[in-house]
């Protein structure tokens, strides 16, 4: 296999540069001697003198001319570029595409994100928002966030978040006007806001459990969405009874804002896992 000539014609360049036999030598860290032949070599294979030598001076001839202002700017090019890439092992760079709920990019993704973002301005992030489940490999998604209880067994998974927990909340303006309810079944006689899942389109069940005994209402109301941040500002406002992680409506109960109850139909579960 012939020899490329491009080792042959960056020497060329560093003693065109430097004018020195000398100075290139040191820059590029070979003998005096050995880039003399190189040199020699590649004029040889060539068939034209490049340089002028005498015992003071080396000055390119028209033919070195030439090739420093044709090859020069492609040689630095490929150096640029190939200095580029090897930073690429010390700097993580690249674009990460990622789908997660709402809550949980809220509450887990973009804490985590940030952070990152401006340690390394090098990588760009697209998260796609949604309750519904994404095939990852199939919508070429590079990861995806979502509760451990929803992830198909074989998904390989690594827990981002502490265990979960819903709540049913109220603004103390609608219990001023409806009893608490003291068990999930008195749900029914309530105004509950709806949660209309995206992934199937019906409507979320309220799953309760007690003493390892699970319980499923369906609650009814005069609103539904598909946001539990919206369901989150009609509680609030005293439009019903909504069931929200219990994060989301931490600083509305300790304000006073919202109450809870059934609490102790609400154990904790699995949390977010990234998969």
């Amino acid at each position: 296999m012939q020899r490329s000539p491009l080792p042959d014609l960056a020497a060329f360049l560093a003693v065109a540069r430097e004018r020195s036999f000398t100075r290139a030598a040191a820059r590029l860290g070979v003998s005096q001697s050995a880039l003399s032949h190189t040199i020699r070599a590649l004029e040889e294979r060539l068939g034209v003198r490049l340089l002028t030598r005498t015992t003071r001076s080396v000055a390119p001839t028209e033919a070195g001319e030439r090739l420093i202002q044709s090859v020069g700017p492609k040689l630095d090019e490929i150096e640029a570029e190939l200095a580029a890439l090897t930073a690429l092992r010390d700097t993580p760079a690249g674009h990460i595409r990622l789908t997660a709920s709402e809550h949980a990019f809220r509450t887990v993704l973009w804490p985590a994100l940030q952070p990152m973002l401006r340690a390394y301005p090098d990588i760009s992030v697209e998260v796609v928002v949604e309750s519904t489940f994404r095939d990852i490999v199939n919508d070429r998604f590079d990861a995806g966030v979502r509760l451990g209880e929803s992830l198909e067994q074989d998904m390989i998974a690594v827990p981002i978040s502490p265990a979960m927990r819903l709540l049913v909340v109220g603004a103390p303006s609608y219990f001023a006007r409806h009893p608490k309810p003291l068990v999930p079944h008195d749900l029914t006689g309530h105004r509950c806001i709806n949660m209309r899942l995206q992934t199937s389109g019906g409507l979320y069940v309220w799953e309760f459990e007690k003493d390892g005994h699970p319980l499923r209402v369906r609650v009814d109301g005069q609103l539904t969405f598909n946001s539990s941040s919206v369901i989150l500002d009609a509680c609030l406002a005293g439009f019903g009874l909504g069931y929200l992680m219990a994060d989301t409506t931490a600083a509305h109960r300790d304000a006073g804002r919202l109450e809870s109850v059934l609490a102790d139909w609400s154990p904790p579960f699995d949390g977010y896992y990234l998969y």
